[in-house]
């Protein structure tokens, strides 16, 4: 019985020895992520040629009372508060925890921008902000919409990892991002949140 036992741990040993190693070999950056409200985000995720890093996370809030979404930041290397809306490679994700018509989120972004730009760069920028409007979808809880924006590429939108669309300008990208990230955003506790290094 003695023998048999150590001639089935003796060739276990080399399974052992191999799972050990693949835990070695996998990069933190896989296994590591931030939890918010039960909503998980990885700390970083490679985009292209960009390596972003998460910057912050933050709980947006319905009249005080009710749970809206959660928002993860994401921010090129060596990129700060002050280069949010310039020409750097970012992304922000949000997860949401109500059901939202496509419609919805049309009017929202036209509200939000128009809140940052005067009204001439608006009409100039109208064009775009259809193109963009038409990527929505309706939304379920659970669904997250992505927002990517890469240097000489674009804004591209994404629902649940899948591409909508992208829309071309760093001016539509600093417009668009500042309804989250801009002086007049759409929730200053929120913005605070994101800004926040981790």
């Amino acid at each position: 019985m003695t023998s048999l036992i150590s001639v089935a741990t003796h060739q276990r040993q080399p399974r052992i020895f191999a799972l050990i190693f693949a835990a070695i070999l996998i990069p933190t950056s896989v296994v590591q992520s931030a939890e918010i409200e039960g909503v998980r985000f990885p700390e970083q995720l490679q985009m292209g040629e960009a390596q972003l890093k998460l910057r912050g996370t933050g709980l947006l809030r319905y009249r005080t009372i009710f749970k809206a979404y959660v928002a993860a930041l994401y921010l090129g290397e060596g990129a700060g508060p002050d280069d949010v809306l310039g020409e750097v490679p970012r992304r922000l994700e949000i997860e949401y925890f109500w059901a939202i018509p496509r419609d919805r989120f049309a009017e929202a972004t036209i509200e939000g921008i128009a809140r940052h730009v005067d009204a001439e760069t608006l009409e100039g920028l109208r064009p775009r902000i259809a193109q963009f409007n038409e990527f929505y979808e309706d939304i379920e809880p659970g669904d997250r919409y992505s927002l990517t924006y890469l240097p000489g590429r674009g804004t591209e939108l994404e629902l649940n990892g899948e591409s909508r669309g992208v829309v071309a300008g760093a001016d539509f990208a600093s417009a668009l991002f500042a309804i989250w990230l801009g002086p007049n955003s759409l929730s200053d506790g929120l913005r605070r949140q994101l800004l926040a290094k981790r």
